[in-house]
């Protein structure tokens, strides 16, 4: 499809939109509630189980017409039809962005280069499922005949971010006899820690790494093999049954001493960020079971066809994204903040992190030109209660505009007590407190002295969304996790900019790796900036000396 060469910020929607903000950007929530006393049942969309709440958002009617108006003339529909058609629209890459195919029906067809792709993917969750099924039931054992009782799962970024997210999420789900840790940093910490109380004749590493290259990933599956081995008598065999692998790669795999049976493949039209519901997420399917793994990719399925087909006024993602760039550029709010309160979703914000800022931190167009507006709002957040005794404070009184996404759900996995009422009645509460706020005038008639009343007022109109779903089930997760990559992928069609690629990682590895041999060779000359040169002469010095 032609993607239009005017930039967004030039079209007259936009325009319209920059008009309308200047009328309305100090009208207070308190006012737009008063004159419309069903705004709270009106201004909500549902689907798939997902209630949102909006109306405690710096919107009237107008607004949302313009902003939808936008979406219209930016052409959102043509680029979701196009995404899942399996257009290219990974145009830096060439690719097409074709996550929503890892959780497409058996039935489905979603041609690649004349390749019908569904089919492929089931057969890789097949044969996940084979692998999953013997690890469970017992009958994969280890070298010495022992059965997991283990799972490391070594990635980075993509490949560990999902599936920490994903089992930390369904933990309540998950089989107890079996323990899981999740390795990432090439900080030599996270693997001696992660490795310290176990031992190596009852766990299985899962090594995940497109190409078997990934610096990090490569490191700390060396030092597995390493331990591993130290453990199992150093008999190199005892690999296979102590590993397998995520990649595409089969001849470092093999060369890895992983039997190429036991290797995982995923594609190049899945980008990391969006590949927890693809092989990478083994762990996950490990740890809840094949069955509760393929109702996770059935909650997917079900965000994905409503953001397909649902007209964008009723449309969950497209409102969540539209409210996006209302705060993002109209506002000039900087950061969101994600406030789940559900303790099994503690990282859940840290993994939108990457979907959100490695998605949409970008600087140029998808024709290569400078964009004209900001792009990426900084993503952020901590389950409640927990964030509301710590930075709920800069949110309430402070001096910067941060749009709040609340994730709440009716019933609790752990019903203890009254714990879950008071759970709700504070989130309630915040949303609530944000919008409104407390007046002088309503300070003071609580009996505060002149001197107290500006430091115990609160200005209110901080906008939020809540999300609300009825228990966190893995097809829950699924809807959530979708409901925030199609929010994502509406944000940059409207910015025009390629939500799929990620060059900007590229710069660091490319010189992390000339400084790796610098660091070897102590000799070598440096030729980097005057900084840089003395950080590295200096830890050579120091170095020497530990």
């Amino acid at each position: 499809m032609t993607i239009k060469s005017v930039p967004i910020t030039r079209f007259p929607e936009w325009r319209a939109l920059a008009a309308h903000y200047h009328d309305v950007h100090a009208t207070h929530l308190r006012d737009l509630f008063a004159k419309d006393p069903t705004r709270g049942e009106r201004m909500t969309a549902e689907a798939a189980g997902v209630r949102l709440d909006y109306s405690k958002n710096r919107v009237s009617d107008e607004t949302l017409r313009l902003l939808l108006d936008l979406a219209t003339e930016a052409q959102l529909k043509d680029r979701i039809d196009a995404m899942f058609r399996g257009e290219k629209i990974n145009v830096s890459e060439g690719r097409p962005a074709l996550h929503v195919a890892l959780r497409t029906p058996k039935t489905a067809s979603i041609m690649v280069d004349g390749v019908n792709v569904v089919p492929q993917v089931h057969a890789v969750l097949d044969k996940m499922a084979q692998l999953v099924n013997r690890v469970r039931g017992g009958s994969w054992r280890g070298h010495t005949g022992k059965r997991i009782t283990a799972v490391i799962n070594i990635g980075i970024g993509g490949s560990d971010l999902g599936p920490v997210m994903a089992y930390e999420a369904l933990r309540y789900y998950s089989d107890r006899a079996l323990t899981f840790r999740f390795v990432s940093n090439v900080d030599g910490t996270d693997f001696a820690e992660a490795v310290r109380d176990l031992s190596p004749e009852e766990t299985l590493f899962i090594v995940s790494s497109k190409t078997f290259t990934t610096l990090e990933t490569m490191t700390n599956a060396a030092s597995a093999r390493a331990w591993a081995l130290g453990g199992l008598g150093g008999d190199n065999a005892a690999i296979a049954k102590h590993f397998v692998a995520v990649s595409t790669n089969a001849e470092e795999v093999s060369k890895f001493g992983i039997d190429t049976a036991n290797m995982f493949e995923f594609w190049d039209w899945v980008g990391g960020r969006y590949s927890m519901d693809s092989a990478i997420g083994l762990s996950t399917m490990i740890a809840i079971g094949p069955e509760n793994f393929r109702s996770m990719l059935a909650g997917f399925h079900e965000m994905d066809e409503h953001f397909r087909t649902a007209p964008f006024a009723q449309n969950l993602p497209v409102l969540m994204g539209l409210l996006s760039i209302w705060y993002n550029d109209f506002f000039g709010a900087q950061t969101v903040a994600v406030l789940p309160y559900e303790q099994y979703l503690k990282r859940f914000p840290a993994y939108l992190q990457q979907l959100t800022m490695e998605s949409n931190g970008k600087h140029v167009r998808l024709d290569g030109t400078p964009v004209s507006c900001d792009t990426g709002s900084v993503y952020w957040g901590e389950p409640g209660t927990n964030g509301q005794h710590s930075f709920y404070q800069l949110i309430h009184q402070g001096t910067r505009l941060i749009p709040c996404d609340f994730i709440v759900f009716v019933d609790s996995l752990n019903p203890l007590g009254q714990h879950h009422d008071i759970l709700l009645a504070n989130v309630f509460a915040q949303g609530e407190a944000l919008a409104f706020g407390k007046t002088a005038a309503e300070v003071r008639a609580e009996g505060s002295p002149d001197w107290l009343v500006p430091h115990r007022v609160f200005e209110g109109n901080r906008p939020s969304n809540t999300i609300l779903l009825q228990k966190l089930t893995p097809a829950a997760l699924g809807k959530l996790v979708a409901l925030y990559e199609h929010s994502v992928f509406t944000q940059g069609v409207i910015w025009q900019i390629d939500s799929f690629d990620q060059w900007g990682v590229e710069l660091g590895k490319v010189l992390a790796k000339r400084i790796i041999a610098e660091i070897a060779t102590p000799n070598e000359t440096l030729e980097h900036d005057s900084s840089t040169n003395a950080l590295i002469r200096r830890y050579r010095m120091l170095k020497e000396k530990s």
